[in-house]
């Protein structure tokens, strides 16, 4: 296994009583990229983080920044920062002391980098965080996170329960002000469209499986919708499309993987899909 990678997954397995969580699970994360792990509620995206975070035991060939989590925990968490949803933050404890917490517990936290970042908001040390509001809350939580010089970020569904105005002042915070060449974010969500604009790779996964994983240029370049009317929908059907919807007034939209747009502009008008678009395509029937 290549060191040089930040995560690389061979033939995880992991079995909760007759469910498989993970099953033949394999991928790659390479330094400096961010990565969303997608998928919906029960595809395994959660077990898959906690075998990362060598928070359960799994079988296969796991290695985050070279070790192993399940023998190198204590050591592998002075490089990794897990932030798990921003709701989870007691409501009794004051801002002062969630500073305290953390800078006790993470090796690599710069208390005057969270102070500096802090004295930009209308946060006080000792407000409780049920006095905060939901957006001073994000803050409080973007200070703690961008204050900890960790090489792997692992954010777990972050912006849960905030509405779209934190949602996308929380992401803009991470790519503006923490990432950086050294570090790798990897989040994982089932909001696709709030995370799209700021990944340099998506993965999805179903099943316990990764169904697909691209760059997003990869994506760009791989994946093709055209809008259709009816009389050319039985042509464009024989190229093969992965998915198709009914729109109104006649209209289908056509998905199409390795079609080139090219090859598919004398059908109709072609676009490259949102992730969402290929979110839903990719994971028809699982919701059944």
């Amino acid at each position: 296994m290549s060191n040089d990678l930040v995560v690389q997954a061979r033939g995880l397995r992991k079995a909760y009583r007759n469910t498989l969580a993970l099953d033949g699970t394999a991928f790659d994360i390479e330094p400096g990229r961010i990565v969303g792990l997608i998928g919906p509620n029960g595809a395994g995206k959660t077990t898959a983080l906690k075998a990362m975070l060598g928070l359960i035991p799994f079988e296969g060939d796991l290695k985050i920044l070279g070790r192993d989590p399940r023998l190198e925990r204590d050591a592998l968490m002075n490089d990794v920062c897990f932030i798990a949803d921003v709701a989870v933050l007691p409501r009794w404890i004051r801002v002062r002391e969630a500073i305290e917490f953390v800078a006790g517990v993470h090796p690599r936290f710069d208390r005057a980098r969270c102070e500096r970042f802090l004295a930009n908001t209308q946060l006080k040390q000792d407000s409780r965080v049920r006095e905060l509001s939901k957006g001073m809350i994000v803050q409080l939580h973007l200070a703690l996170v961008m204050a900890i010089d960790a090489r792997l970020l692992v954010l777990d569904e972050p912006t849960l329960g905030l509405d779209i105005l934190y949602r996308k002042q929380f992401y803009q915070r991470l790519l503006e002000d923490y990432f950086d060449e050294q570090k790798t974010i990897l989040i994982t969500t089932h909001q696709v469209e709030e995370i799209e604009h700021i990944l340099t790779d998506v993965m999805f996964i179903r099943d316990g499986k990764i169904v697909l994983k691209a760059t997003m240029d990869e994506v760009g370049g791989r994946f093709t919708e055209v809008l259709l009317n009816a009389e050319q929908a039985e042509a464009a059907r024989a190229l093969g499309p992965i998915d198709e919807r009914a729109l109104p007034f006649g209209k289908t939209v056509m998905l199409f993987d390795g079609v080139t747009q090219p090859a598919l502009a004398s059908y109709g008008e072609t676009r490259t899909p949102g992730l969402a678009d290929l979110f839903v395509a990719t994971m028809k029937g699982t919701y059944a």
